[in-house]
Order: C-alpha cells, then structure tokens, then sequence
C-alpha cells in the first residue's frame, strides 16, 4: 500500500493505487456509469480488481466497461441491474449476485441523488432518504454474507465504503420523521438527513461482533458532477449560505480523480483496519458530527431501517 503520509485534498485515484495489486478481489460499485461511481470503478479495475457496475442503465454501462477496457485492456468488468428506488430491484441484484458469485471484497456504495423535488420511492419512502440510504441498506445487509467470504478468501477484512458528504453537519437524521409525513419538506435537511445517516449505518456496521468486513464513511469534496443536475440558482445561493462558515468550500473544486481519491483509499488501505468506523475525508480521518457518530442513534437508525424495509418486496 501507499504511504498515507504523502496524500491529501489533491491526492488522485492513481496516487492512491500506484502500489497496490488488486487481482483475485472482487468490488461492487453503485451508481458507476459517471462522476465518481465510474472514475472509481476505472481505479479499481485498472489496479487488477474484478469490478461490477451495479447501475440502473445497463447500456451505459456498457459504454463505460468497454472505454475502461481501451484504457486498460486487462480489466475485468461486468454491469448488474440495480434501481436503489426499488427494493425489489434491490434485492432482486443480491439474489443474483450471490447466485453468480459467493464473494466479494469491496462494496462502495457510491450512488445518491441530491436536492430532489419531493418524491417518493417505488416503496413510498421519501427519494433521498430511500435511495441515498434505505436502498443501500438493503444492498449492504444483502451482501454482508458475501463480504464475509471474501474475507476468508483473502484473508483480509473486506471493505464497505458509503460515500456521504460534509452536508451531514447541519442535519441530523429525523427518525421520527425520516420520510417527511409530519415536517415540511426540504431538500436541504432531506439531503442532509440522508448523509447522516450513511454515515450512522457506518457507525453500526463498525460495532458489529465480527471483524472481517469493515466500514467507511467518507466526503469526498465538492465535484462538478452530475449529482447536482437538480440544482437552481437559488439553490446555489443557499449552498453558499449553509457553508458560511467555510467560505472557501464551495470556491475550492475537486478533479474527479481528486474526489474518488478518499474513496478508493477507505477501500485499500490496510493502514485503516485500526480505524473501522470512521469518517474519511481528503485521504485522510475527518471529524464528523455528533449526531452523525452516536452509537446509539445508529442502532436506532439500524432498527428503524430494518422495520421500513422488512415488509417491502
């Protein structure tokens, strides 16, 4: 592995990957087709790791497969359908992924949307809250007997990175009203909520009794992706006004090499087996807040994910 010591806000995928071999592991990749999902599925693959696209476009991950493979005509790819606004699609990808193969070593749990007008998923959840987090979940909790084999095979933990974002800061997670039945709804705090909440599900995969797979939460920086498709002007302008307090946040844009980098970084290095659990940012532990890291709060969010999901087919 790298040395850590030489890497941060401008550390690329390749920086981070320049000394590993990945051959015989397995990765799983959400929301590969573009931005980040596919700059991290390209890493991965051009480092010697078999990498599944799990996408809601198959064709476009097709394209993308076959330009990874220009580049690097080693890789290994292959696309799996995966609609995270449909828990059917949902389980419908693990069942075929356990049947194909019984193990994996890396899960990045890298797709989200972002200040969505309000909707709903095909289960009823609220569109940020059931894709950016109760969708993976699912995908999580469906794969957790996979990453378990392949950590025995390789006798390493396997990794489970969820991508989250410095938006958590201002949001706690509302598990009276994760939905927003009650509340008024708002893109901001939904969006907010749902970062939070990945990274809580972090905390709680982290405070499970076994040790072969681990956990990370990570914000990768601000990136021209698109992510913020949804975006307006004006929304822009309150972007600018919840990070006053770090006015330089939004001026300061990441390559999307640079924004993968702390991803693929939680999903190698073994220098972070002592650090499971944590929040990950630049290449580097970054502090998350309070409400984001309470063991309590992510058992509770935990409980509460498997009571709205259970009945969902």
């Amino acid at each position: 592995m790298g040395n850590t010591s030489r890497f941060g806000a401008t550390t690329v995928t390749d920086d981070v990957l320049a000394d590993t071999d990945l051959t015989g592991h397995v990765a799983l990749v959400t929301g590969a087709t573009s931005g980040l999902g596919a700059e991290t599925a390209r890493s991965l693959a051009a480092a010697g790791a078999e990498v599944i696209l799990a996408v809601r476009d198959i064709a476009a991950a097709t394209v993308l497969r076959d330009r990874i493979r220009d580049r690097h005509p080693h890789a290994v790819l292959e696309a799996v359908h995966l609609d995270l606004a449909d828990l059917g699609s949902v389980r419908a990808a693990v069942h075929l992924l356990t049947a194909r193969r019984q193990r994996l070593n890396i899960l990045i749990n890298n797709a989200a949307v972002m200040y969505t007008p309000f909707g709903h998923t095909t289960d009823g959840f609220e569109l940020q809250f059931g894709i950016n987090h109760l969708g993976h979940f699912v995908l999580t909790s469906g794969l957790r007997a996979a990453l378990s084999a392949g950590a025995q095979r390789t006798g390493h933990p396997s990794r489970i990175v969820t991508v989250s974002s410095a938006a958590h800061h201002r949001y706690p997670a509302d598990l009276g009203d994760p939905n927003f039945h009650r509340r008024g709804y708002d893109k901001f705090a939904s969006y907010g909520q749902s970062k939070s909440a990945n990274i809580l599900m972090t905390v709680a995969l982290a405070a499970r009794p076994t040790g072969d797979v681990h956990a990370f939460a990570v914000h990768p920086g601000v990136c021209a992706t698109n992510l913020a498709r949804h975006m307006s002007r004006a929304d822009l302008t309150e972007m600018r006004r919840l990070s006053s307090r770090d006015p330089g946040l939004l001026r300061t844009l990441k390559s999307v090499p640079a924004a993968a980098a702390t991803t693929v970084w939680a999903a190698t290095d073994a220098r972070l087996s002592a650090l499971n659990g944590a929040y990950l940012a630049d290449c580097a532990p970054a502090q998350a807040s309070a409400h984001a890291t309470d063991l309590d709060t992510a058992g509770a969010l935990w409980g509460l994910s498997e009571q709205l999901t259970a009945h969902r087919r």
